[in-house]
């Protein structure tokens, strides 16, 4: 956890942000990826030597092709021509096979979010590999409630709000609920793409923030 002190406004509250850049890939996704494939090992929906599918903007297809290289799983990634060639590039060295799908003008729509999730279907239709399925899968919840405990750990519980970008919404879900059992009154804020500002009710568009705004109100969304 690192204090800003230089670029907050005069009179501010203390900020805090958590640095995640210092896990194995520079991502906060190495936990929730950790965390789905841990749960399909257990429960036997992932066996030795199988495969992986994933759709992904690439942050969570980093964090998966680290640990299915570790693990020795063949991984299928669907991205998209919108999102970074640095992430496409790291997900291959790491072994990742990667299907493309085409965006409109390099833009994030729910189109384009929904032909990834299509394309991804096929894939694990054709190999019969294990998919991971990001935005309905709630394994990766326990992975951000123990975020939440390590928040609430290293601010003594000096912490009055909690504020995090939506993809997924499993961070921002699984933190918020850790933090809430131990201070039900704590404020929670969700950051969405205002082009695309589905969460708060308004039209989906297309916007180019890359990992957040799905375009749609994703399955682990609780507006609770």
């Amino acid at each position: 956890m690192l204090e800003l002190r230089s670029i907050v406004p005069n009179g501010s509250a203390r900020i805090l942000i958590k640095i995640e850049s210092e896990n194995p890939t520079g991502s906060m996704k190495d936990r929730m990826a950790l965390a789905m494939i841990e749960a399909a090992e257990k429960d036997g929906r992932l066996k030795s030597g199988g495969n992986v599918v994933e759709y992904t903007g690439g942050s969570t297809g980093v964090s998966l092709a680290l640990i299915c290289a570790a693990r020795r799983y063949a991984l299928h990634i669907v991205t998209s021509d919108a999102f970074s060639l640095q992430k496409r590039d790291h997900m291959r060295a790491l072994g990742a096979e990667l299907t493309l799908v085409k965006s409109v003008g390099g833009g994030m729509d729910a189109a384009l979010t929904r032909n990834m999730i299509e394309t991804a279907r096929q894939i694990r239709e054709r190999t019969g590999g294990f998919w991971t399925d990001q935005l309905n899968n709630a394994d990766q919840l326990i992975a951000y409630r123990l975020m939440g405990d390590e928040i609430w750990r290293q601010t003594e519980g000096g912490i009055d709000a909690f504020v995090q970008s939506v993809g997924t919404a499993a961070s921002v879900r699984g933190v918020a609920e850790s933090l809430r059992d131990k201070r039900p009154d704590i404020h929670i804020v969700a950051v969405e793409p205002s082009e695309s500002a589905v969460l708060s009710g308004q039209k989906t568009g297309v916007h180019k923030i890359e990992g957040i705004g799905a375009g749609f109100v994703v399955p682990l969304w609780d507006p609770a």
